[in-house]
């Protein structure tokens, strides 16, 4: 499959989660496109890695480039499991304080 094809998805993936952080107002879709924008990456990285993988390959049987961006995607993904448990945590005592999951709201919560 060609490389553009995971570009383009990639793209897509991450315009719907910019327009979602950008429109929203709920604090957990918001959370889901930040999630969804950090999957685009991680898609990006997948597809870069093995396009370089393939490359290397041809040049030496034994070459192990191009397996850096998987790595990376391991550890992005090991992060935003944390990244979730935290901010699914902080939305949960957001609500059981006020009532709501708002964005807008928690400017009253400066007081």
């Amino acid at each position: 499959m060609p490389i553009q094809y995971y570009i383009y998805f990639s793209l897509a993936l991450f315009s719907i989660g910019i327009i979602g952080v950008l429109t929203r107002r709920n604090a957990i879709i918001v959370f889901m496109c930040i999630e969804l924008m950090l999957n685009a990456v991680n898609l990006l990285l997948v597809a870069f890695s093995k396009m370089h993988h393939g490359a290397a390959l041809l040049n030496n049987a034994t070459a192990t480039t191009g397996v850096e961006g998987q790595l990376f995607v391991f550890f992005i993904m090991v992060v935003a499991a944390a990244e979730v448990s935290v901010g699914l945590a902080i939305i949960v005592m957001m609500y059981r304080n006020t009532h709501s999951v708002d964005i807008n709201f928690l400017n009253r919560l400066k007081n």
